[in-house]
């Protein structure tokens, strides 16, 4: 928070399906800034979160409400490597620059459940 208020991005990690997420990112200043962290903390699907200044700069993270939908594994290898993931700082810096208040796209990850580890088993 500067002399002008809050201009925040915010990150959620969305559960889509077991073997893929998506990285959801919006630009937000002042109230709606608040807003905007408060429903992403809040959404069901969210399985971690992220505020951001404009310069990159982690202010605030926590796991979301839909953390219980992956393995505990997966949440704590999320939590230690999203802030470093290609595809989170390709959001962050088309949100950075401007180029739009909002964007959505798979998350590129090598940390997705194995079968084993979502029950899957093959058929005989």
């Amino acid at each position: 928070m500067g002399l002008f208020g809050k201009d925040w991005n915010i990150v959620a990690i969305i559960f889509e399906k077991a073997d893929m997420y998506r990285v959801n990112g919006n630009r937000g200043k002042g109230g709606d800034a608040t807003k905007i962290r408060d429903n992403v903390k809040a959404h069901p699907r969210t399985i971690f979160w992220a505020v951001f200044d404009q310069k990159g700069g982690l202010l605030e993270s926590a796991p979301g409400a839909g953390q219980n939908s992956i393995p505990t594994r997966c949440l704590t290898q999320l939590i230690r490597e999203v802030h470093t993931n290609q595809s989170v700082r390709q959001v962050l810096a088309s949100l950075e620059k401007g180029e739009s208040d909002k964007l959505s796209k798979p998350l590129v990850w090598t940390g997705y459940p194995s079968e084993a580890e979502r029950g899957y088993t093959p058929p005989k």
